[in-house]
């Protein structure tokens, strides 16, 4: 179901040229209609105090306070905890103001000014300017960066002050997305230290300061007292655990270690509903697992070798298996039903041992032997997954050689880096931000290598429309690249499944990532 924009007293208002340019406090961009599948809002006013200890189903001892390297559940939280950004997505769904107080583009969307709140401070007491921001943004731009953020700020040809709290944004084209770009957990607000930040200090401006960070371990967080939410930032503490064995982290749950635990595990959560003093959640939205290949390495540089692996899956099993029905079948692009563009009328592609011989010899091939690697820490159950993945694919004449990794330091020396491995994506609440992420040519996250002329042609194009009709229709042909040509098997979405104590209160939540939008530590509390 799509949102549409509301107005101050909740009236739908419809999608003018004007709403797609202009933000205020009273009226958000719509982020495409995330969904929520999590039990009613509670209702009772909001406690203070007390200590979240949350278990994480991510985590490496290769993570850092610089937001430029963050890739993982474990640092996002983290980044939310400690830091604001210009804007953010809302629970309903709607994006917000943050930092800033507002914005406004020019004509054609190419440049971009917001206002900024003021009086906000950092955790070491200064005050945020646009100095600032400026600063921050910096840390993500230029040749020398080899930040995640790269690719979505690089259309970023110039950033300058009108006074100490307004930043002017020169893009290299039209971007109507780009509120939401500034969103970005990557593009978190620390404070400017000669035009540039520190970010080993972890100063932000967010409802926590950190008092301990033990990459891979653990991370402690304390209040904040001079937040600028009044109304956020309930507890006294949030202890981030890392524990990525999902047994470990729902018996941590029921034995009363954690409070809350993301992802816990689906072989056994049918225990957690009968279990007194426990509750069950699930968002829907963007999140999907995947199996990129290197499209410049061989054999997978053929498209008709990809094109056979991806007939050669059981989507609907993995979902039945895997999800335990917690999610939906995925379409080999990176797209979620819940976008604003989602391509409901392509083609679902199907399990095909016939269609993948067929595409095995058009690639000159009787057979076909590749390798797989997987960790769970990729997702919760990749390993299994690749095991089904594997039966499925001897119906076709392919043998998968299943390489087992290490959980530890899977992001660094599995992801990126072998030529054909396991994956999940949170996705993105638009569809140029995912794509310009992880499929546009040279991006840095572009897990597959992929560049394809028709679709970076696109891309570029599709940014600057203001006409929705024809942003529709691009996005859909952009999707049939991804499903056709590109090397990234999607075999499903997963809805973002949680577990907590009965004790653990929260408003409506946000699906647009894990754990309320990963801003659980700002907006929830503990009963009485």
């Amino acid at each position: 179901m799509t949102k549409r924009l509301l107005g101050p007293s909740g009236e739908a208002l419809p999608l003018s040229r004007r709403d797609l340019l202009v933000g205020a406090s009273a009226l958000g961009l719509a982020a495409g209609g995330l969904g929520t599948l999590s039990l009613p809002a509670r209702a009772d006013e909001p406690k203070k105090g007390g200590r979240l200890r949350y278990a994480c189903a991510h985590g490496s001892t290769t993570d850092s306070l610089d937001p430029a390297t963050y890739e993982n559940d474990f640092m996002i939280g983290m980044s939310f905890a400690f830091m604001n950004f210009l804007t953010e997505i809302a629970s309903d769904g709607s994006l917000q103001p943050e930092l800033a107080e507002g914005w406004e583009a020019s004509a054609d969307a190419a440049t971009w000014t917001f206002t900024l709140k003021k009086g906000v401070q950092f955790h070491n007491g200064k005050e945020m300017t646009a100095e600032d921001v400026i600063a921050s943004f910096n840390h993500h731009r230029g040749e020398e960066s080899n930040s995640a953020a790269k690719p979505i700020v690089a259309p970023i040809t110039d950033i300058k002050a009108d006074g100490s709290h307004t930043v002017v944004f020169t893009l290299d084209g039209g971007n109507a997305d780009f509120p939401f770009i500034v969103s970005d957990y990557h593009i978190g607000i620390m404070p400017s230290e000669g035009g540039k930040i520190d970010p080993s200090k972890g100063i932000g401006t967010g409802p926590y300061t950190i008092t301990e960070f033990e990459p891979g371990v653990r991370a402690l967080v304390t209040k904040n007292p001079n937040y600028f939410k009044s109304d956020r930032g309930h507890f006294d503490e949030v202890l981030f655990l890392s524990i990525i064995d999902p047994a470990a982290r729902t018996n941590a749950l029921i034995t009363g270690e954690v409070d809350v635990v993301g992802r816990p595990d689906l072989k056994t959560v049918h225990m957690l509903k009968r279990r007194p003093g426990l509750r069950l959640e699930q968002t829907s939205g963007t999140l999907h697992y995947t199996f990129p290949m290197h499209v410049d390495v061989a054999p997978f540089d053929d498209p008709n070798v990809r094109l056979a692996l991806k007939y050669a899956l059981d989507r609907q099993q993995l979902v039945d298996k895997i999800l335990r029905g917690y999610g939906v079948v995925g379409n080999d692009h990176p797209i979620g039903r819940s976008n604003r563009f989602y391509a409901s009328d392509l083609e679902q592609r199907s399990f095909d041992p016939d269609k993948a011989k067929f595409h095995l010899k058009e690639a000159g091939l009787s057979e076909l032997k590749v390798g797989l690697h997987v960790a769970d820490a990729a997702f919760q159950g990749a390993v299994d997954a690749g095991v089904l993945y594997q039966e499925n694919a001897n119906a076709a004449g392919i043998t998968i050689d299943l390489v087992r990794e290490p959980n530890d330091g899977y992001w660094s020396n599995v992801w990126l880096v072998k030529p054909w491995c396991a994956c999940y994506w949170g996705g993105r609440p638009t569809e140029d931000w995912m794509f310009s992420t992880a499929y546009a040519k040279g991006a840095p996250w572009n897990d597959t290598h992929w560049a394809n002329e028709r679709f970076n042609k696109l891309l570029v194009e599709a940014r600057a429309e203001l006409d929705q009709d024809l942003r529709r229709d691009m996005y859909h042909e952009m999707q049939a690249l991804c499903r056709d040509d590109g090397g990234t098997v999607v075999p499903m979405f997963s809805n973002y499944v949680m577990a907590m104590s009965d004790n653990v209160h929260h408003g409506e939540m946000a699906a647009n990532w894990d754990m309320d939008g990963q801003k659980f530590s700002e907006r929830w509390w503990f009963g009485s």
